[in-house]
């Protein structure tokens, strides 16, 4: 190329290239009349964009306007603020710039404060129009939607908001992302598959859901619509690690949630304004696995479940870890103050629970064919225990707990229930006992109490118990030697070992007020003898006082004319003794209350042997 050629074509070129740097960097222009500009591409949607400070434009790579302030109000620019304060860059489109029309491709707002209440009277227009602009089928609308570091404001505040709203020209799917915090929890948020179109025109559109939370995940993937307001219904999932804080951080509860921890979720689901169903679902509570079927509303003032579950093997070990966690022992309360048994924070909602078992554990007991209920009413919770075997005998009871008190911090507990045809000593192995008391057992009990904590329930207890045995034998010990030997026990561990004292009955019932046991018909019935039984059981206190006698039977049954043999029982439930007495000693037996002082005798119970209580009435 000669240089007469060469010289005009650098000159483009550098015209070219100048024209090109200048159209990429950014220049000021005029804020308002940006702003007026780019509200006649908002106005469809009934939005209006005002601003303050500096306004840049740029032309490549597409056409972009930057709004130091922004502010976005619902109708004219003097409306009410839907979003404030942030940084706002809207790309343009080419073709419709060039054309002399505002366009909007895609909006990034940086820092701004959102306003998002959907039953505020700000959205319905913009929500009414958008809805109108999709109905009437394919129509531009902003491609792209990315809002950063921004902050909301509403029912629910959240700060730190991240999002991503992608919605192509050719797809009709909508999909976002994003990230936020809430109550000081960072959760993340991603739906994809979201046809927006074919909602409002009253059709389906498929849904993929996914959250996760710090000790948490959702999972839901189904067909969405919008017909007569939002309904979902798919399969899913929910974890938590810890039930009371979720339901905490999304600002709800449901009744009982403070026993729980662990909780997971999964099966069919249908979700509306009316609530959530799950027909088919599996769940995972305390290391269980369970099936059936569960229905949830979430009302304003108070949620409501209901659910029927059943399963092959249930661990009931975790609910009485979280009684204790909850309320704690006696002897706990003491050394860290008296824990609170309120019903409070267990009655958050109702809650209609029917539970099924073929084999349960608590602890080292063995259930069969459990079914229970859980019912909870407005301020009150009632466990009924329909049926449950255990060691070839059946269980039945009932709880019942109400608030008490003028400012609803005591709780009233009304409990009752029966057990037959119990084997007593396959109990007491399951128990790691030793098995010194055999045959059928049955008995019933109707108690009652009121108080602030586990103490003072315990100190007002009031009612009866009754428990008997047929045709059953006492191991270990032979009653009828002790009466030849005029009160002795034969020593050593043979005669242990070799001891047995068959008897025809045997029956004990306790009438109990204010947290003290009267003992007032204990009897056993042998062939060869009979005993008694007269005391007290002080429940606060843990301890035992009572008197045995001992009265060889004479032939026909009846009983000998002179008198039997005596025996003071006493002390803490750990460290029951046993002494002989007799009749001119008046029954003032020593005060145990704290359990260090026990009785001294001849029958003295030794530790090693760790007989229940109720045995060492009658054993060495």
């Amino acid at each position: 190329m000669t240089p007469r050629r060469l010289l005009p074509a650098l000159g483009l070129g550098s015209l070219a290239a100048a024209g090109l740097v200048a159209a990429c960097n950014p220049w000021p222009v005029g804020t308002a009349t940006a702003a007026r500009f780019v509200s006649r591409g908002l106005a469809p949607y009934g939005l209006a964009l005002g601003a303050e400070g500096r306004t840049e434009m740029s032309l490549l790579p597409l056409p972009h306007l930057r709004f130091s302030r922004a502010r976005i109000a619902a109708g004219g620019s003097a409306g009410p603020a839907l979003a404030e304060g942030g940084r706002l860059t809207i790309e343009l489109s080419l073709l419709a710039l060039l054309s002399g029309q505002a366009e909007i491709g895609a909006l990034a707002l940086d820092g701004a404060t959102i306003h998002l209440d959907p039953a505020d009277p700000r959205w319905t227009e913009p929500f009414r129009l958008l809805g109108a602009r999709l109905a009437q089928g394919p129509a531009s609308h902003p491609r792209r939607l990315a809002i950063s570091r921004a902050r909301v404001e509403g029912p629910v505040s959240a700060s730190d908001l991240d999002l991503v709203v992608s919605w192509p020209v050719w797809s009709a799917s909508l999909d976002c992302a994003g990230s936020l915090t809430v109550r000081d929890v960072p959760a993340r948020f991603a739906l994809a598959g979201l046809r927006p179109a074919a909602l409002v025109a009253g059709g389906e559109s498929p849904v993929t859901l996914n959250a996760s939370w710090d000790g948490g995940s959702l999972a839901a993937e189904g067909t969405g619509t919008w017909r007569d307001g939002p309904h979902l219904s798919g399969s899913g999932s929910f974890e938590t690690a810890s039930l009371p804080r979720t339901l905490a951080w999304v600002g709800t509860d449901v009744a009982l949630a403070p026993f729980l921890d662990s909780f997971t979720l999964d099966g069919t689901f249908e979700a509306s304004r009316a609530g959530l169903m799950l027909p088919d679902v599996r769940v995972s509570v305390g290391g269980n696995a369970l099936e059936g079927a569960v229905s949830a509303s979430f009302g304003e003032a108070r949620s409501a479940v209901q659910a029927t579950l059943a399963a092959d093997s249930l661990n009931l070990g975790p609910l009485l870890a979280g009684f204790v966690r909850l309320f704690g022992l006696p002897e706990d309360s003491e050394a860290a103050g008296p824990r609170s048994v309120a019903l409070k924070p267990l009655t958050g909602g109702d809650l209609d629970l029917r539970l099924s078992a073929a084999t349960s554990r608590l602890g080292p007991v063995l259930l069969q064919d459990l079914a229970a209920s859980v019912l909870v009413r407005g301020d009150t919770v009632e466990a009924s225990l329909s049926r449950a075997g255990l060691q070839g005998g059946t269980l039945k009871g009932r709880v019942a707990l109400a608030p008490a008190g003028a400012d609803g911090a005591e709780t009233e507990v009304k409990a009752q229930g029966s057990f037959d045809r119990l084997d007593l000593g396959a109990l007491l192995i399951d128990l790691g006992q030793y098995r010194w008391v055999l045959g059928g057992t049955q008995g019933q009990f109707a108690l009652e109490s009121v108080g602030r904590d586990v103490a003072s329930l315990t100190e007002h207890v009031s009612g009866r118990a009754t428990v008997a045995i047929d045709d059953g034998a006492i191991a270990g010990l032979d009653l009828a030697d002790v009466i030849q030997r005029n009160g002795a026990v034969a020593q050593g561990a043979l005669a242990r070992r070799n001891g047995r004292t068959a008897f025809e009955r045997a029956a004990l019932s306790l009438r109990f007020s204010d947290g003290v046991g009267e003992i007032g018909e204990g009897f056993l019935r042998s062939a060869a003898l009979t005993a008694s039984l007269r005391g007290q059981v002080f429940l606060a206190e843990r301890r035992f006082r009572a008197r045995a006698e001992l009265t060889p039977r004479v032939a026909g049954g009846a009983e000998a004319p002179r008198a039997g043999n005596l025996f003071e029982i006493a002390g803490p439930w750990g460290a029951v003794t046993v002494r002989p007495a007799s009749h001119d000693e008046p029954s003032a037996l020593p005060d145990h209350r704290d359990g260090r002082t026990p009785l001294q005798g001849p029958l003295r119970q030794p530790a090693s042997v760790g007989l229940p209580p109720a045995a060492r009435a009658y054993a060495p």
